[in-house]
């Protein structure tokens, strides 16, 4: 089957209202007899939930976005690749519903909202070669003010 792709031309990202990321635990935890636990890694690939909100401006949207999950996703069984903003910044992830949204519930006057949790196929990180670099990942910001204003301008564009 053909990779599914969230219709970012038609729908809007999900509102940063609400927004929010809940990793499953990756850890195995054992009580031994003297009381103490043993403690390890159960897996590498770590879902993640995270909560969403999407505010549709106008019908047509919110019509279009139950068509996608109803007959694209199958009601919501299909995994699909969306842009998210997490920590790592925008980035496309592997996602899928864990259960049918909630909604559309009216905003007045016009506006259409709907709630849903959705399963990232892995948790929403950086490369882990990067962390040799913690002051580039850590002062990240400054590095991006310092080339945005010190850069020259291209006189080509």
């Amino acid at each position: 089957m053909a990779d599914i792709f969230y219709p970012h031309d038609y729908l809007p990202m999900p509102q940063q209202e609400g927004y929010g990321f809940a990793p499953v635990s990756p850890l195995a935890r054992t009580t031994m007899t003297s009381g103490r636990t043993r403690q390890r890694r159960r897996y590498l690939s770590t879902p993640t939930n995270a909560s969403i909100t999407w505010t549709f401006t106008n019908q047509g949207a919110a019509q279009y976005f139950e068509l996608w999950y109803r007959y694209i996703l199958k009601d919501g069984v299909n995994w699909f690749y969306m842009k998210l903003q997490t920590p790592a910044g925008v980035d496309t992830y592997k996602c899928r519903f864990t259960d049918i949204y909630q909604g559309p519930t009216l905003i007045p006057p016009r506006y259409w909202k709907f709630t849903a949790t959705l399963e990232l196929w892995d948790r929403p990180t950086i490369d882990s070669s990067w962390g040799d670099f913690p002051d580039y990942i850590v002062n990240a910001d400054i590095i991006d003010l310092a080339l945005n204003r010190e850069w020259p301008k291209n006189d080509d564009s």
